[in-house]
């Protein structure tokens, strides 16, 4: 091959390696962290199916689920690939860098002078002034 044909060729490879890395990578961990998910579902959690059904899981088999929805204890089988998520009852994790969850409490918090410009709502309801 001479190296005009490989300049020709660049462009294609570039392309191929870029829609790798921007398509089909993060979708394989997407994948990934999915099955991990419904993989480690447990009896007792609650669940949001791709229906959009709200269910807490009350037996496990190989890849077949039942659950109980509804205040009636409604009780039918899904599929182990149908659990969209899993709704945990475990705490927040931290965020990574203090500094941002410093700087969003301290704008939460109300400033000691904004209370001295607000007028009293008894001097509003005063029909005198």
């Amino acid at each position: 091959m001479s190296t005009q044909a490989l300049i020709q060729l660049m462009p294609l490879v570039l392309l191929i390696f870029i829609m790798y890395f921007l398509l089909i990578r993060p979708q394989k961990k997407r994948e990934k962290t999915i099955n991990q998910m419904r993989n480690s579902l447990k009896v007792g959690d609650e669940i949001i199916t791709i229906g959009g059904i709200c269910a807490k899981i009350i037996k496990l088999k190989d890849d077949k689920i039942t659950v109980e929805v509804g205040s009636d204890k409604t009780k039918f089988e899904i599929m182990r690939w149908a659990v969209s998520k899993a709704l945990s009852n475990e705490p927040v994790k931290e965020p990574a860098n203090k500094n941002a969850k410093g700087k969003k409490a301290k704008l939460a918090e109300p400033d000691a002078d904004s209370s001295d410009n607000e007028p009293d709502a008894q001097e509003e309801q005063d029909p005198k002034k």
